[in-house]
This record gives C-alpha cells, structure tokens and sequence, in this order.
C-alpha cells in the first residue's frame, strides 16, 4: 500500500511547538503595547475629551477607562485583550495542574490552588467585561467589570504567593525562589497603588483639586503595569516547558 503525505510519522509530529518564554512574553506584550497605543492616541489627539472631568479643574493624564473609551483607542484594545485572553485562561490551568501535582498529598494548599484558579479566570473574565463595554457604553457594567478585575487580581496575587512560600520552603529550585521573590514584591506594590488610586480618587471627587485626578490616572496605571510584570513572573514558573498543538495519538486497539 502507498503511504500518503500524512502518514503516522508526520501525523505525530507537533502541529505547534513554543517555547513557554516566547508564549508569556507574547501574551503580556499584547495588553502592555495596546494600553501604550491607546494612551498616546489619547494624549496626542483625544487631550482635551480624555482628560476632563466633572470637576472641570486642570487635568494631565486621562484614565485607562477614558483611554480605552474613543475611537480607534477602544478597538487597538479590545482586539488586544481579545488576543490575549485565551491565553490567559489557558496558563491559569496550567497553573492549577503544576499546583495539583505539588500539593498533592497537602489539602490545605490544594483548596487554595482550585481558588486561585477561581481568581484567575474571574480576574480575566472581569478584563473582558470592563474592555468589551466601555465607560460612555454602559458605566454600571463598566464599572462592576474594573471591581471584578481588582478584587479577584488582587486575591489572586495573595493566594499565589502564599503557595509559592510553600513551594520556596519545600524546594530548592533558584529560579522558585526568584520567581516568589518578585511575587511579594510586585503584590506589596501592587496594593500600595491599589490604595494610592483609592485615595486620590477619593479626593478628586471630594475636593476638586487641579492635578489630583493626574495622580489617580498614573497611580491605576501603575497597578496595571505592576498586574502585568506579576503575570510575567510565569517565565521562570514554566522557563523549561515548551506550549505544544499536536494531533492525538491513534488508537492502536483495533
């Protein structure tokens, strides 16, 4: 019999073969280029419509929301966001399989890896919401998105590094050990700007003070870019492995 062009030994070959390095760069580099674009498009030829306020007092900076909200900057984000969402959930799985193979005799980190896995894809699922409808679309759905995205970011970050002391205690890995170190440090960052936004926001709304609502703008995107870089710690979790598309093996049974 004739053997065709898709025989066994091409059919087992990988249809798709990347390093995990290259994956995590590529899937943070979409939202981090795409939110860069849109504050530029912003700043260059919206100013005026992206900076103001109800206060109506000086303004410098706009709000991610008011970045995000005009056009084209609303749909270099969305195809951004759209682009990078399914390979988020796909690595919060991952994650949740590389902590069910670490903790598999330790119920009590095995319960926090299934909620860390809960946090990850609500924190996702809340970026699509807060991207796929914008500030001046529907703002309670807008709005409820962004506390979504926060709160779950957040106790995403708290329990992650907390199975990663475990991990730091119980393994001897330098690149564990460097990986929880920049955990804690951009957690500890990250909430430090969560409560600088809060605080400014407050008091934008309170007192109307020229510039204030400029430190709210840098203060979010600082927790954004701080979101981002705790996501790229996933270079070191999974530096050796390797994202694969490959046809299933074939049944030999029969």
């Amino acid at each position: 019999m004739l053997q065709g062009p898709y025989g066994s030994l091409d059919r087992d070959r990988p249809l798709i073969r990347i390093p995990f390095t290259s994956f995590a760069v590529a899937t943070v580099l979409l939202p981090l280029t795409g939110l860069i674009a849109c504050l530029f498009i912003s700043l260059i030829y919206h100013f005026e419509d992206a900076v103001y306020t109800h206060c109506q007092v000086s303004n410098y900076l706009p709000s991610i929301s008011a970045a995000i909200s005009r056009v084209p900057e609303r749909y270099i984000w969305r195809c951004c966001i759209g682009l990078h969402s399914a390979p988020r959930y796909l690595v919060a799985v991952a994650y949740f399989s590389f902590y069910r193979e670490r903790f598999a005799a330790r119920l009590p980190e095995l319960l926090l890896s299934g909620l860390a896995l809960l946090c990850s894809l609500a924190e996702n699922t809340g970026l699509l919401l807060l991207t796929y409808v914008a500030s001046t679309e529907t703002y309670s759905l807008h709005k409820n998105g962004f506390i979504v995205f926060v709160g779950s970011s957040l106790l995403h970050m708290l329990v992650t590094c907390r199975l990663w002391q475990v991990i730091r205690t119980n393994y001897v890995d330098p690149k564990e050990k460097t990986s929880y170190r920049w955990k804690l440090r951009l957690f500890l960052f990250n909430v430090s700007c969560c409560l600088a936004a809060a605080y400014f926001f407050r008091r934008h709304n309170k007192y109307c003070e020229a510039g204030v609502y400029t430190l709210f703008a840098l203060s979010e995107y600082l927790v954004v870019f701080s979101n981002m870089a705790f996501h790229m710690t996933a270079f070191w979790d999974f530096g050796s492995k390797e994202v694969i598309v490959a046809t299933p093996p074939e049944d030999k049974r029969f």
